[in-house]
């Protein structure tokens, strides 16, 4: 049964020094139209304290509508989602990063034109609009654009950045898909099916951007950047 919310899928691996920082975000945030916000965080199996540090911020926030699911098993942040997006019973389900690297002030920019009824699935852009963008890596963003323009060039799209983790869909949206993927393919995957589906009204809106190094927790690799390669030929060539 849908409910009046946001469902705010967090995959979490190893965060449980930071994970309490996102969450305090998620929860200040006031969500436009009353919606409420349904927090559904999918522990990967994490060797440190993740889960008792999610146990604890739950029991210290018993107004937040928190649930906790649990890998027992490490199987990457593609299968996380897949979980996350599983159990969610909202209006719409939203992807969050763990990190903060995302700004979840910005969800109201984001839930706007599937409010207003203009859209059934919406990307947060780091590469358009005036706000605020961390200078990092050059080949990390020169890989970005190029996997968005390759992606692009397939499904007839002109995202200007396919690899962001802001993504909203409506939720039966998202879940009429059979997502495969278990780790960073996931992003272009979920590109190429939404992009097929019959009169699906996608929107793209510009989003501040505070990127992480590896040394602050980066997990994310250039093997990762071969995979997606692979995805985007995968999902949108052979595996239609």
């Amino acid at each position: 049964m849908t409910n009046n919310a946001v469902s705010i899928v967090i995959p979490a691996y190893n965060e449980g020094k930071t994970i309490h920082l996102i969450l305090n975000k998620v929860r200040d945030v006031e969500l436009m139209n009353g919606l409420g916000k349904e927090i559904i965080i999918v522990d990967d199996c994490s060797s440190d304290d993740t889960i008792e540090a999610v146990e604890r911020y739950t029991q210290q926030n018993p107004d937040l509508d928190i649930r906790l699911l649990n890998h027992t098993v490490n199987q990457g942040k593609g299968a996380a989602l897949h979980t996350g997006i599983a159990g969610a019973t909202g209006k719409y389900v939203l992807i969050q990063d763990a990190d903060l690297e995302y700004d979840p002030f910005e969800y109201n920019d984001l839930l706007k034109p599937l409010e207003d009824g203009e859209a059934d699935v919406v990307y947060g852009s780091r590469f358009m609009g005036g706000k605020p963008h961390r200078i990092l890596f050059f080949w990390h963003t020169i890989g970005n654009k190029f996997l968005t323009l390759l992606s692009n060039a397939f499904t007839n799209l002109n995202l200007t950045d396919m690899e962001t983790c802001y993504k909203v869909f409506k939720r039966e949206t998202i879940q009429s898909l059979k997502l495969k993927e278990k780790r960073f393919g996931f992003e272009p995957e979920v590109t190429a099916k939404i992009s097929r589906i019959p009169r699906i009204r996608i929107y793209e809106i510009g989003i501040s951007y505070y990127g992480r190094t590896y040394e602050d927790g980066k997990k994310i690799g250039w093997k990762d950047g071969f995979r997606a390669l692979w995805c985007i030929a995968k999902y949108n060539i052979w595996s239609k």
